[in-house]
């Protein structure tokens, strides 16, 4: 019998708990990352949304976020929403003063793209990689991708082209909280990685 992963979920601010009853409900195993021995010992690794300059300053607070780079850059896979999705991005276009990100897409991301919280909007997405139906999405105080690397596909783009999901290898990324939606497909996908890897 083939164990199931263990995928981390980054427990220090934002949406944990719907990450985890996603992942559970799909059969993974599942742990709170905080710490760097935490991010030593699971096979793949979930950013929730949350706001991403709190989750870099918590991040180097509990002296986690080398284990993480490190990590990333040995190839685990890991999936960001929202602010996980700025929190795997090489370049933050308009970061504060001093915030750092983990890295590993090759792209630049734009906090706050669409405005305030009461901006907030839900909207259908062709993801054809993922097939039909369509993704509902949530956007949340999302970031867009302003910029992508040539090794970046792109698996998901608003109406006006904005670029709401991407993948680079090992890694996944979304604008928006499929976790809060029922979505399951992009978090089966990034599973699949785990698994694979």
């Amino acid at each position: 019998m083939v164990s199931a992963p263990v995928v981390g979920v980054l427990a220090l601010q934002g949406d944990v708990r719907e990450h985890e009853r996603v992942l559970h409900a799909l059969g993974a195993e599942v742990v709170r990352v905080r710490r760097a021995a935490e991010a030593r010992e699971i096979d793949g690794l979930v950013i929730p949304g949350g706001e991403s300059s709190v989750i870099d300053k918590l991040s180097r607070a509990f002296g986690v976020r080398d284990a993480i780079v490190e990590r990333i850059r040995e190839g685990m896979p890991a999936y960001g929403t929202c602010a996980g999705m700025i929190m795997l991005a090489d370049r933050i276009a308009d970061g504060i003063d001093g915030q750092q990100s983990f890295g590993g897409l090759d792209i630049t991301v734009r906090r706050n793209a669409f405005g305030p919280q009461s901006e907030s909007f839900e909207a259908d997405l062709d993801v054809p990689r993922l097939g039909d139906p369509p993704i509902h999405a949530a956007f949340i105080r999302a970031p867009v991708v302003a910029d992508l690397g040539a090794g970046v596909d792109v698996l998901a783009a608003l109406p006006d082209g904005r670029i709401v999901a991407v993948e680079q290898g090992a890694l996944l990324a979304t604008a928006f909280h499929p976790e809060v939606t029922g979505e399951t497909r992009f978090h089966e996908r990034f599973l699949d990685r785990v698994r694979a890897a």
